[in-house]
């Protein structure tokens, strides 16, 4: 089954990129810059290259070119403008549109070479907060839209995986800081959304500090192992779809209860789930953060 999406509404135009269906639709009758084709029922649609084209427009549009200038130029000389326009600065909202198009083809070759452009200009943490991260929020927005399938986003979550393994790598070798707190990571039972706590193991390491890395679908009695073997542990954990919103109270209590009540242990989590699913109150012991960003300056 061919799982590469080639027909787009004009909503997932607008999902995809930032532009609204109205104003898409005013600049197909005043400057013809896209042409959609009709179903039976008169429905518009759009092919990829519509899709492309729109994006850089969106890039061009968002570094100070009239949309009535880009109008005269051929989809050729529009992409010609991009990349110009791109080597002389503003590189983030072209890579953003890449990401996106290599995510839609499932193109691995257009993925790194649009990230290897830009460690060319940032550190792999710049490219984390100010890309990665805003593109995982992204589209999770597309796949409830169901703009995007779950294969587009496997895809991108497992090529941006890839970078924070390697990423890790190159520093895991490096001996912790003498004395220094340990932190074990790990996602609660059936959590398997991994890629921010891979982060914060990266950004952990980066800084001199002793992690185990647990992973995903921890059960809370299988912390307690640690608990037998050091002390004053920091517990990461990152909540995205699981606990259910109603079990997230109980799971907080039965993870204070069994891993940090009596000792000197410490909780920190975040996590999407916590938007919709805030504790009442937390122990001494346990602290919410709203972003990566939060927690890491808070170490």
């Amino acid at each position: 089954m061919n799982t590469i999406k080639t027909s787009f509404s004009i909503k997932d135009l607008e999902n995809l990129s930032g532009i609204k269906a109205h104003t898409i639709r005013i600049w197909e009758k005043r400057y013809n810059l896209l042409v959609p084709e009709r179903t039976d029922t008169n429905i518009r649609t759009y092919n990829l290259r519509s899709l492309q084209k729109l994006m850089n427009i969106s890039f061009l549009n968002s570094n100070g070119y009239k949309v009535s200038r880009i109008a005269v130029l051929d989809e050729f000389q529009i992409a010609a403008k991009v990349k110009e326009v791109s080597y002389l600065g503003n590189t983030e909202p072209h890579a953003f549109n890449a990401f996106k198009l290599a995510m839609l083809n499932f193109d691995q070759a257009l993925f790194y070479n649009t990230y290897n452009r830009l460690l060319e200009e940032k550190s792999f943490r710049e490219i984390f907060y100010e890309l990665f991260i805003p593109i995982i929020q992204d589209i999770g927005f597309l796949w409830q839209t169901l703009t995007i399938k779950p294969s587009h986003e496997h895809f991108l979550s497992v090529h941006i995986r890839q970078k924070v393994l390697i990423h890790i790598e190159r520093i895991q070798s490096s001996n912790p800081k003498p004395d220094t707190k340990t932190f074990v990571l790990f996602l609660p039972l059936n959590e398997i959304h991994d890629i921010g706590l891979l982060f914060i193991n990266y950004e952990l390491l980066s800084r001199g500090y002793h992690t185990i890395y647990l992973g995903e679908s921890v059960p809370i009695e299988d912390l307690t192992l640690l608990n037998a073997l050091y002390e004053d542990i920091t517990y990461v954990s990152y909540f995205t779809i699981k606990p259910n919103p109603e079990e997230v109270e109980g799971y907080l209590k039965k993870l204070y209860t069994e891993v940090i009540k009596n000792t000197t242990n410490s909780v920190r989590l975040l996590g999407t789930r916590f938007i919709d699913s805030k504790p009442k109150k937390l122990p001494k012991q346990m602290k919410l953060y709203k972003s990566i960003k939060n927690l890491v300056k808070d170490l």
